[in-house]
């Protein structure tokens, strides 16, 4: 029989999308605070697949996550259409700053995170998680079209509709902030940053010039700290 003093040290569950870069990382972070967290990883055929299963696996291990599970999904290689998972399309460079975000870049993959929510959802739904963290981020980001509110308001309604008791319910701590508020709060709440991973196409050193790269290089650089990952070139590994 479980009294209430010993009921008192349960924690909630949340289930976490951990793609293992910087944004994830700092969700991460958040969510094991006051959840006892279920860290969900997908493969999904992405250029640097095993860099960034690495990393989400650390970041799960360092962040003191319950479970971690790693999934892999073929549809996204077999169906191409991105840069991230057609070997055919190169990763472009980014373009100049100002002009990150204009249009949805070659790199969405197409209705990704609607596949990895499902799957989330469903984990969820098996070990009673009622909250699920992704860290999805409209400012400051490449544009595409499954990090704006309300696609997450909009599955948040799916989710009511279509589970068995409606009442969970994604959560994104992170999406109206901008890049170097993400990096100030990982740096606040000892995010795992060194073991995180962003870059689009380098899985031993970061490319430094794909737009993930550049958007996290800035993030760091407006706010006095240097990114503690490995980047091609002395640019790049400077921050400057």
């Amino acid at each position: 029989m479980i009294t209430p003093a010993d009921g008192a040290h349960q924690r909630p569950k949340a289930v976490l999308c951990l793609s293992g870069g910087m944004d994830s990382t700092v969700c991460a972070s958040l969510a094991t605070r006051e959840f006892d967290v279920y860290a969900l990883h997908f493969s999904y055929g992405q250029r640097t697949e095993a860099k960034e299963l690495a990393s989400a696996k650390e970041i799960a291990r360092l962040t003191g996550a319950k479970e971690f599970l790693p999934l892999k999904m073929d549809l996204f290689r077999r169906i191409g259409g991105s840069a991230l998972t057609d070997e055919t399309i190169a990763v472009p460079d980014a373009p100049a700053e100002e002009a990150i975000g204009a249009e949805i870049p070659v790199t969405y993959v197409p209705f990704r995170n609607a596949h990895f929510l499902s799957a989330a959802v469903s984990w969820a739904e098996v070990v009673g998680a009622k909250k699920i963290f992704i860290g999805a981020v409209e400012q400051d980001s490449s544009g595409y079209p499954d990090c704006r509110p309300s696609y997450y308001e909009a599955f948040n309604e799916l989710i009511r509709q279509g589970t068995k008791e409606g009442d969970i319910r994604v959560e994104t701590p992170l999406i109206s902030m901008r890049k170097s508020e993400i990096v100030r709060l990982g740096v606040e709440l000892g995010a795992p940053f060194h073991v995180s991973w962003s870059c689009y196409s380098g899985e031993r050193e970061a490319c430094g010039v794909c737009e993930s790269c550049v958007l996290r290089l800035r993030a760091f650089r407006e706010i006095g700290t240097l990114d503690p990952i490995p980047y091609a070139g002395l640019k790049a590994a400077s921050n400057s």
